[in-house]
């Protein structure tokens, strides 16, 4: 099935099982179907349309941990040259061919990246294929090292040597080594693949590459439509909350929102007792890009929130805990092009920082608010007067920003958030819009893809990973299956896991390119978070008499759940820790399909076999608040 489903009028869709044609769209959330079969014209949300039935066979691609960055950086190439032509209204092949001659490849290729793009709209799809009858082309580590120290010292610098002097030095360091020196295209492509925002920064100066790339006071490049740039920041909220059982005070929680600039829609957001990190940019992210409406039936909201699709560019916070090659490549698959804030430049990050200023000034209005210092709250008593639970503060917030924020007038563009947005999608009779974004079909996949990963070995025993042990019979034909870059070696898969329940991992099958749910080896085990893992973990080690093991570890986190239910009534900390598990239950997780089951006894003993060191997963080093 495609990864996304592009709506436009005329495309082919299905709805309830049945194919129809879109005849047009009459809000952001209704569409007007005509039925291929007789001809019967009905109105459908937008959201339950699907891929059309003969697009719903699986595409098969990679997962992104498994792809090397040579080929990531070929693909990323490819979809810069092709980019011009994929939303020009009328592609003639004229205009195909003068760009291929233009880029130095033939027609038929740039066709054959130009389809496979649009059919998927995923950077994976652009992958170069790999040829088992083909030598290996790349330079040696020797000449690959001499390329970057030239770069860095010959090229990016101040100095601004031109690409020719570059080639010239490259190929002198080599004859000085004794060494083959690459073909002078081979380095001018090198360059064409460096940033033009960090070449202009080394060769320019940092002052110089910001007035090109950089957002200025009072204007914001690129946010000319919906969707082209949404910003994501992070705060803790001036307020504090109850816990669901008691309804005693557990502290403040933080907030992650996402914001489109041209707009002013608020796309999603994410509230957690959890500090900020890569794992709340990306829940964020997800929640920005999918639609609203089962998140708001779950929730018992009958508010309407018409906005989804995947953004252009999105500015993240700088911090190095946001920071993470999954999440770069995840959003590289994605085609949205990721720019991290720079640290004390008050240039960007504006208008999310104003939004959730504005929001602040309502949540002073609630039960429970700290205010913003001490002088505007007086006497006033933040914990004897909290009332609102996580769960009923979400539904506040997503009440107030449908139909109070997104509807009333915003001094900065003379009417609604919402009228804006829907401008900017469907156009009127002065301004053309830029259409629906493209419908994800894969949400599974797209959750997944954001998530953190671990490699691992299958050992007859199952996995392991911090010393819990995981098994099901899907693993079983991977036991010990060596590398097949290294017979010498066994060979790593990936697991994805979600660090707010460590019950379940997802492997993914290379060969079947798809991910499976693998569980607990012991399902007796309670679901448990990282940060409670971490906790537990900690408590055995303080205690030199016991080994570290699995059964240790949830030993001592079953003591700490005792200790906690006597705690819950009188102390702050342990109803946090209580609402933070309850919360991370209630999150939307990934519903992969359910691995097939081969013929084999269904539970295996524990073996004494060594567990490989446990990894810590970055960014997610945050301990629990009774640590």
């Amino acid at each position: 099935m495609s990864q996304q489903l592009l709506l436009k009028r005329g495309k082919r869709v299905s709805y309830q099982g049945r194919s129809y044609r879109i005849v047009q769209f009459l809000s952001l959330q209704l569409a007007e179907l005509i039925a291929e079969d007789n001809h019967e014209v009905i109105n459908a949300n937008i959201t339950d349309l699907q891929a059309p039935d003969t697009d719903t066979e699986l595409v098969k691609r990679p997962d992104l941990t498994l792809i090397d960055d040579h080929a990531w950086e070929i693909a990323r190439n490819r979809l810069q040259i092709i980019k011009p032509l994929l939303h020009l209204p009328s592609r003639t092949r004229a205009q195909v061919a003068a760009h291929a001659q233009e880029h130095s490849v033939s027609t038929n290729t740039l066709y054959t990246w130009i389809r496979a793009f649009e059919s998927s709209g995923v950077l994976s799809s652009l992958l170069p294929k790999v040829r088992k009858d083909k030598g290996a082309t790349r330079l040696t580590p020797e000449v690959e090292e001499i390329i970057h120290e030239a770069m860095a010292t010959d090229f990016l610098t101040l100095q601004k040597k031109s690409v020719q002097k570059l080639c010239d030095e490259i190929v002198k360091r080599c004859m000085q080594a004794d060494l083959e020196p690459p073909h002078d295209n081979t380095i001018r492509n090198r360059v064409k693949l460096l940033s033009p925002e960090m070449v202009a920064s080394q060769r320019e100066g940092r002052k110089k590459a910001d007035l090109s790339f950089k957002p200025h006071k009072g204007s914001f490049p690129g946010a000319d439509w919906p969707l082209s740039v949404v910003q994501i920041d992070h705060t803790k909220l001036d307020i504090i909350l109850v816990d669901d059982h008691y309804r005693q005070p557990i502290g403040r929680p933080w907030i992650t929102l996402a914001f489109d600039v041209c707009s002013r829609m608020v796309t999603g957001f994410y509230v957690s007792f959890d500090p900020p990190s890569a794992l709340s940019t990306g829940l964020c992210l997800a929640h920005s890009i999918l639609p609203k409406d089962k998140w708001l039936a779950q929730n018992g909201i009958k508010s309407e929130w018409p906005v989804w699709g995947l953004p252009t560019t999105v500015h993240v916070d700088n911090a190095k805990e946001f920071r993470g090659e999954m999440l770069q490549k995840a959003c590289d698959e994605y085609n949205i092009n990721i720019e991290w804030r720079p640290v004390a430049r008050p240039n960007f990050g504006a208008h999310v920082e104003r939004a959730l200023g504005t929001f602040s000034k309502e949540i002073h209005t609630l039960p429970g608010t700290t205010f913003s210092n001490i002088q505007a709250k007086g006497d006033y008593k933040p914990e004897k007067n909290a009332a609102l639970t996580l769960s009923e503060f979400e539904s506040w917030l997503s009440i107030y920003i449908a139909d109070v924020y997104h509807q009333k007038i915003h001094s900065s563009l003379g009417k609604a958030p919402i009228d804006a947005y829907k401008q900017g999608i469907l156009g009127d009779d002065q301004h053309p819009g830029c259409g629906l974004p493209t419908k994800i079909t894969d949400e599974d996949r797209l959750r997944l893809d954001f998530m953190p990963f671990e490699l691992r070995t299958v050992q007859d025993y199952g996995v392991v990973i911090d010393e819990i042990h995981y098994y099901h019979d899907v693993l079983r034909r991977w036991i010990n299956a060596p590398d097949p870059r290294d017979s010498q070696r066994k060979r790593k898969f990936t697991f994805r896991r979600d660090p707010r329940d460590l019950s379940v991992i997802w492997f993914f099958d290379p060969e079947i390119q798809t991910y499976y749910p693998i569980p607990y080896r012991d399902t007796s085990h309670p679901a448990i978070s990282i940060w409670e893992l971490r906790e537990a973990r900690s408590k055995v080690k303080s205690d030199k008499r016991r080994h570290l093991s699995e059964r240790s570890i949830f030993d001592a986190y079953d003591r700490m759940r005792e200790i906690e239910a006597e705690a819950i009534a009188k102390s702050k900390a342990a109803r946090r820790v209580n609402q933070r598990r309850i919360h991370h239950q209630q999150v939307e997780k990934p519903l992969t399909r359910p691995a097939p089951i081969e013929s084999t006894e269904s539970n295996r003993s524990m073996t004494n076999e060594p567990a490989p060191p446990p990894l810590d997963i970055q960014p997610f080093d945050e301990m629990d608040d009774l640590s």
